[in-house]
């Protein structure tokens, strides 16, 4: 038998324990593992009757660092990176399921409320078409349409493009070959979870960046006579005000 007080209750309002798949079940199981951390201190009690109720319950030496772990989630102050993916994860569920959730203590005082459903929905916009320029690694070129899909890689980004088969030729000597500017027109829309998509997006132009560090660059420009950069003593920090300035104008 738990010690009620070190017991938690998760509830979903919309599942009941005869509604919910089993596989669901052990999502949402394995998101508050994932939650309470302390993996091996925290144990799955029973599923309670009523709306879908998940009971478990922490070891009584872990309850206090458990409890600074939830209570950092709850307000978003030093919330552990798993702690965050958990609660995404939650709330992304909870909107599949049209359901709102309920983490309470032994007490039934609420320690993190999931409020999904209930939340304003972002409004939707578009689709509407739109110039714009993508930078990336040219990792893909080909294909035996017309329009030939073309993929750039910017970091852990990706950018589908399409390009017609004369500009796709143009561009295909610059297969991994550092980084591309693209420009062009694409299909803009804003999903109702907020989030902007761009498809699709045309290339229409180009042209190769170049990648020479800033140091290099600073390098070549006091060797050129008369520039003046040598006068400063921290160019870079120079280029930086410009930059502001820039901005600020």
């Amino acid at each position: 038998m738990s010690d009620t007080q070190n017991t938690y209750h998760f509830v979903i309002d919309a599942l009941t324990p005869e509604s919910v798949p089993m596989a669901r079940l052990a999502e949402y199981m394995a998101d508050l593992a994932n939650l309470f951390g302390y993996k091996e201190h925290v144990h799955f009690d029973r599923v309670a009757r009523g709306s879908l109720v998940l009971v478990q319950h922490v070891d009584s030496d872990h309850h206090d660092p458990i409890r600074a772990r939830l209570d950092a989630a709850r307000v978003g102050n030093f919330v552990p990176d798993d702690a965050a993916k958990a609660i995404e994860s939650i709330n992304k569920r909870l909107a599949q399921d049209h359901a709102t959730g309920r983490l309470s203590d032994h007490s039934r005082a609420e320690v993190i409320v999931f409020p999904v459903r209930d939340r304003p929905r972002p409004r939707t916009f578009g689709p509407f078409e739109e110039a714009c320029s993508f930078d990336g690694m040219l990792i893909r070129v080909g294909g035996t349409d017309d329009s030939v899909p073309v993929h750039l890689q910017a970091g852990s980004k990706f950018h589908i493009c399409n390009a017609d088969r004369d500009m796709a030729r143009r561009l295909a000597p610059h297969l991994y070959q550092g980084t591309l500017r693209v420009w062009g027109e694409g299909q803009w829309e804003r999903d109702a979870s907020g989030k902007w998509k761009v498809s699709p997006f045309n290339i229409r132009d180009f042209v190769l960046l170049d990648d020479t560090p800033l140091d290099k660059v600073v390098e070549r420009l006091r060797d050129v006579k008369g520039s003046g950069w040598k006068r400063f003593d921290d160019p870079l920090a120079e280029i930086m005000r410009l930059r502001r300035d820039s901005l600020d104008d």
